[in-house]
């Protein structure tokens, strides 16, 4: 989707290959979209599958259609959520090196659930920041930063 190109390309997410890779998270995503309870969950693992579509597109992968923006409200809704979803986690992981005196803070552009402390750890391994450290930094900003399910 053209009007989503700016958006990919101001998160600065490192670029994903095979097209594998790709198909593989839009699995996992169609997985947890199906197992989704409330509206809540299927709004957010919606998002996901609709944020796993473009990125791959972005990453030059043609792995499914990419949903219309404008065939229903339902959809707008759902990149909405989705553009305010994943840019509050790219900015909670820019804050977080920042504040973690990280040397390379600014190639930190990661979009994983800052929820889950595992995730954190992999964040942190991955940019060369101590993770102890980083893990707790991140814990104290989850309680001020207001990320979406």
């Amino acid at each position: 989707m053209s009007l989503l190109r700016p958006w990919y390309r101001i998160l600065g997410l490192a670029r994903q290959s095979p097209a594998s890779w790709h198909i593989s998270r839009l699995h996992e995503e169609k997985q947890e979209l199906d197992e989704a309870k409330s509206t809540l969950e299927k709004l957010s693992e919606e998002s996901d599958v609709f944020f796993t579509i473009g990125r791959a597109a972005h990453d030059c992968y043609t792995i499914d259609e990419q949903p219309s923006l404008t065939k229903s409200p339902r959809h707008a809704l759902v990149y909405a959520y989705m553009i305010g979803k994943y840019t509050s986690r790219c900015a909670f992981y820019q804050t977080a090196a920042i504040l973690c005196c990280a040397p390379r803070y600014l190639e930190v552009r990661e979009v994983v659930n800052p929820s889950k402390d595992a995730k954190i750890r992999i964040v942190a391994e991955r940019h060369g920041i101590c993770h102890e450290k980083f893990q707790k930094l991140c814990r104290r900003l989850r309680k001020v930063w207001p990320l979406l399910p």
